[in-house]
């Protein structure tokens, strides 16, 4: 039974990074599930850079401490306080809870306390990718920039930019 409880966790264990791959390969993840090469390999890595302090993961869990929702961060290679956002993935089942938007609200207190300057996101021009544009744009996103056939052709990359600080 669904009663539209969860909780939001910081990723801290291996049990849980395998969960969460297990997770964003399911049938109840991404709508888009023809991943690129390099996606695939960051959907595997993800967790475990984490958990090396080289990103920050946090998940939702349901009453029953399954994984319904994954969403990471990290800061720019040159350290300069410039943070990516690299997915934001919510089991279909719990869409329309404000899941993402609350993972969204711990992502942005998390920055605040570490001074991060901005934060830059992507997605894909693809219809599939209305709600997570939607989501952007609610909150404050201005699209900066897309990249034509980048994904694969006729799949643009949308980049979306929002200040902190």
């Amino acid at each position: 039974m669904i009663t539209r409880t969860y909780e939001i966790r910081l990723l801290d264990s291996e049990e849980r990074a395998r969960g969460i791959v297990e997770f964003l390969f399911s049938a109840f993840s991404f709508d888009d599930t023809r991943y690129t090469p390099g996606e695939e390999e960051q959907l595997r890595t993800l967790p475990y850079r984490a958990l090396a302090g080289q990103a920050v993961v946090w998940y939702a869990v349901n009453e029953l401490d399954e994984i319904i929702a994954v969403s990471c961060v990290a800061e720019n290679d040159q350290k300069t306080g410039g943070y990516s956002w690299d997915y934001v993935v919510v089991h279909r089942e719990y869409r329309g809870w404000g899941i993402a938007g609350a993972l969204l609200e711990r992502m942005l207190d998390y920055l605040r306390q570490a001074f991060a300057r901005y934060l830059i996101t992507y997605t894909c021009s693809l219809p599939e990718y209305q709600t997570i544009r939607r989501l952007f744009e609610r909150n404050g996103f201005t699209l900066i920039g897309q990249c034509p056939d980048y994904y694969f052709d006729g799949e643009d990359r949308l980049i979306y930019w929002l200040r902190i600080s």
